[in-house]
């Protein structure tokens, strides 16, 4: 039998068994591809700030032909966790990686090499978040032909997508030639990379894209004016306990230094004019005395 033949079959008994017992062999119970999945897109959401200057990608998206191949490449890295068959889900991988080298050699006006490929698949990645990524890694891994992953360019294709993924997880503030204190200060939200300001746009940007990264440098400048607050007020809070545990102190030192005695109450004095007092020598009360006129 022709080998074309031989592969031909391979595939269709692959699409048969894999559709039925895709539910019972995608992502099964027994592994922690879940675990993986909820890990990587934890990390890419962190990530979020990355931009393409920061990871060297040589793609221009302010011209529209490009930007429609990013959006491409996204959509079909995306919808490859609605396919079912090993082949499939490759295929969804390999139109990704055609528009991603479409979109660099209509940027650079020439053919794109391996080295602007890579950077702008992590930043395809980075951008799309794919849903259960490392779950869809390790299906293609255990069920697709061997013969299509180690050879053509699908297998070229898949490589680099885990070496994309290895590599985001891996990312750190020298992978960005980013200072340490940067990179901690970008990852927990605390502020945002500087956009490009809209005095130094080309005349052809068009004003919804200046107008976003105003809004962006705008709510990076909140995001630092309420960390300040935020600040300000955990230190006034601790002034104000502060003050309230020194003011207790010197009442409780105080106390100790002048104890307060409380003595006994008296016995009430008795009237001068009562039949109980004790002298005798006291005059007699007066008596009303009545003048006839």
């Amino acid at each position: 039998v022709p080998p074309e033949k031989v592969e031909k079959a391979m595939d269709q008994i692959e699409k048969y068994i894999m559709t039925r017992q895709y539910k019972y062999v995608f992502c099964p119970e027994t592994t922690d591809d879940e675990k993986k999945d909820l890990a990587v897109q934890k990390r890419i959401r962190a990530l979020h700030w990355v931009t393409p200057q920061m990871l060297c990608v040589p793609v221009n998206e302010e011209i529209p032909e490009v930007s429609d191949m990013v959006v491409k490449a996204i959509t079909d890295i995306i919808e490859m966790d609605s396919k079912r068959v090993p082949r499939d889900k490759l295929a969804c991988i390999t139109k990704c990686s055609k528009h991603i080298f479409n979109a660099i050699k209509i940027t650079k006006n020439e053919p794109a090499s391996a080295d602007d490929f890579l950077p702008t698949l992590i930043y395809i990645v980075l951008k799309g978040n794919p849903p259960r990524l490392q779950s869809n890694i390790q299906y293609i891994t255990r069920f697709c032909n061997p013969s299509r992953l180690m050879t053509g360019e699908d297998g070229y294709y898949f490589t680099n997508l885990c070496c994309a993924v290895a590599f985001i997880e891996k990312l750190d503030a020298q992978s960005l030639n980013l200072s340490q204190e940067d990179f901690d200060r970008f990852m927990t939200g605390q502020t945002s990379p500087k956009k490009q300001e809209s005095d130094s746009f080309s005349p052809d940007v068009c004003l919804g894209v200046k107008q976003m990264y105003k809004n962006l440098d705008l709510l990076s400048q909140l995001n630092e004016r309420q960390e300040r607050i935020v600040n300000e007020a955990k230190k006034l809070e601790k002034d104000l306990i502060d003050w309230t545990d020194g003011i207790t102190k010197e009442v409780q030192d105080i106390v100790e230094k002048y104890p307060l005695e409380i003595k006994p109450k008296n016995q009430a004095l008795a009237a001068i004019d009562s039949e109980n007092v004790e002298n005798d020598k006291l005059p007699p009360p007066l008596q009303p005395q009545v003048y006839a006129g």
